[in-house]
């Protein structure tokens, strides 16, 4: 499956707020999609609450995993993005 690593860009990482959004698109999108941290499990992207426990602070690493191309860079954009500004 792709995946694509991406560096989180929120101020404090990817805490409730951002975490909220990516899993409102990807319930959207009804499309699986999953975000780990590097040598991490993967988590659900759909679900606010499992984004959380990757406890991925501002600058870090993660991996975004889905067989749909639009959506894995979709939320890899999100991930990137300041979603706190």
């Amino acid at each position: 499956m792709p995946t694509k690593n991406v560096i989180v860009g929120s101020a404090v990482g990817l805490h409730a707020r951002p975490a909220a959004l990516i899993a409102q698109a990807v319930t959207e999108a009804a499309v699986p999609v999953t975000i780990a941290t590097p040598g991490g499990t993967p988590v659900d992207a759909g679900s606010a609450l499992m984004i959380m426990t990757l406890g991925a602070k501002a600058g870090a690493e993660v991996v975004v995993e889905s067989a749909d191309e639009a959506m894995l860079e979709k939320i890899a954009d999100l991930v990137e993005q300041d979603l706190d500004a």
